[in-house]
């Protein structure tokens, strides 16, 4: 057997263990492949199937708790840096927080199959203000699905290659190699997704200092805030004009967006993920005057440029369309 996998199969419990910990707590290396490869081993009996499912269960619940308890102390601060370190942060944010609104914890008994679901779900949860009790139930349960999936997925085909000893062998000789290329086709296939999104961001985004000019402007911008509920908590204030409507919502609500004017959108996201995704969307429904905002909300308010309390849509009076967006003390 090649030196690589006798250290494996020497180490197997502690490597799994590290190595899930380590995707976990937020750095994007895959741990599916090495499940794959212990669930593979231990239909030889070399390792224990047992043992290596403690592993990552045990990897699980202490990241899951650290992140828990960081996203119920620091709220937004927390899941924004994780979304910086997920390579899928073109998602992150506003799926989880969409996740959680309609299902509330029972996403977390699938949260670790969704590429930057995976990532935030525990400090979102932790934010909202779930009991500890009923998180750890939900994110134990999850754990258990999503761990016995790939690893007896790994075991089934170990079982296969065992009836064949001649194929049997030749897995055991280029395991570390097919191990390696799934880690590579995993990395490939992010960077290149992420990229090309980021390209496009690019090519649409405003800066924060053209907005302010624009709202002096006669008709001023028409202004969207895309972000959750849950982001309102640390600051519930808009920029000046601006209009509440989830990305969710956008889509059905694009025949009250004025085509005469320019649309611009801001999210919390790391580089504005959320607001991109929807100008895009919107691109393709015929309004083309639309930009994300770059830095969003948080890129606003450190230029130091005003915010406004919100006045919700019941209240507010028919906009005037001959008022710069600047001078307005509530939400057109």
């Amino acid at each position: 057997m090649p030196i690589a996998i006798e250290f494996f199969v020497g180490h197997a419990y502690a490597i799994l263990f590290l190595w899930v910990l380590v995707e976990q707590l937020g750095i994007p290396v895959p741990s599916i492949p090495l499940m794959l490869t212990a669930g593979t081993l231990s239909a030889t009996h070399r390792v224990s199937f047992s043992n290596c499912l403690l592993a990552v269960i045990a990897a699980c619940l202490i990241s899951d708790s650290i992140w828990y308890s960081l996203g119920r102390r620091y709220g937004g601060r927390v899941i924004r840096l994780l979304c910086k370190m997920s390579m899928e942060s073109t998602t992150c944010v506003a799926k989880t927080e969409r996740y959680f609104t309609r299902r509330g914890a029972e996403t977390l008994l699938f949260a670790k199959f969704v590429p930057g679901l995976s990532t935030v779900s525990a400090p979102i949860a932790g934010q909202t203000g779930m009991p500890y009790s009923r998180f750890l139930f939900y994110d134990l349960s999850g754990t258990l699905i999503w761990s016995l999936s790939f690893l007896y997925a790994g075991r089934g085909f170990g079982d296969l290659a065992k009836r064949s000893q001649g194929f049997f062998a030749l897995l055991s000789h280029f395991a570390v190699l097919v191990f390696i290329l799934m880690v590579a086709g995993f990395f490939i296939w992010r960077v290149v997704k992420q990229r090309r999104f980021l390209a496009q961001v690019r090519e649409l985004r405003l800066e924060p200092a053209e907005l302010k000019a624009m709202l002096d402007c006669i008709p001023p911008p028409y202004i969207v805030d895309l972000r959750h509920p849950l982001d309102y908590l640390p600051d519930p204030r808009v920029l000046p004009g601006a209009i509440r409507i989830g990305p969710a919502e956008i889509a059905h609500r694009a025949d009250l967006i004025p085509r005469d004017r320019d649309i611009i959108l801001y999210c919390t996201c790391p580089s504005e993920e959320t607001s991109a995704k929807v100008a895009l969307q919107l691109h393709r429904l015929g309004i083309t005057r639309v930009r994300p905002l770059r830095g969003g909300f948080d890129g606003w308010k450190q230029a130091g440029y005003p915010l406004l309390d919100y006045i919700a849509d019941s209240e507010l009076p028919e906009p005037d369309l001959t008022t710069p967006a600047s001078t307005l003390n509530h939400v057109a």
